[in-house]
């Protein structure tokens, strides 16, 4: 299991370990056995903005934008319960937005830049949110990841 891990703002390299350990705790979750690669850059609001324009055509910055390495791939679940290295995908994470969203919410930053993190994490391995369904699939899986997360 490999992260690779790049912030724009200093204040933010203490989530290296912590995403680590939460994309440790997701597999285990999720009952996977392969071991991802996945790449994480925390980002302020104005580069967020430009690849959420580029890449989805939204003009506005967004909080977490993942680029997924085996959307569409019909061995997709063999990959995942395999024993391989595969990379993944990309995460990017506007601390900015993390910041607004920690203060709207009430809770602490952590919180937020954790929820973030598996957000993002859940959608390279093919969750979505598209459907009320689906939605509701995902976002109990957050609560439960993040849940385990504050337990252990």
């Amino acid at each position: 299991m490999e992260l690779d891990f790049l912030s724009e703002n200093s204040e933010f390299e203490c989530y290296e370990d912590k995403y680590l350990d939460l994309m440790k705790l997701t597999l285990n979750t999720l009952g996977l056995t392969f071991n991802p690669i996945v790449s994480v850059t925390i980002v302020n609001n104005k580069h967020i903005h430009r690849i959420n324009h580029k890449y989805r055509d939204v003009d506005r910055p967004t909080d977490v934008i993942s680029f997924a390495f085996l959307d569409g791939n019909n061995q997709r679940d063999k990959i995942f319960h395999s024993q391989e290295l595969v990379p993944l995908g990309d995460i990017y994470i506007s601390y900015e937005k993390a910041i607004e969203q920690a203060q709207e919410y009430r809770h602490p930053l952590e919180r937020e830049m954790s929820f973030l993190f598996v957000h993002g994490l859940l959608h390279l391995l093919g969750y979505d949110h598209m459907t009320k369904e689906d939605e509701e699939v995902m976002f109990k899986l957050q609560e439960e990841i993040l849940n385990k997360r504050k337990r252990s």
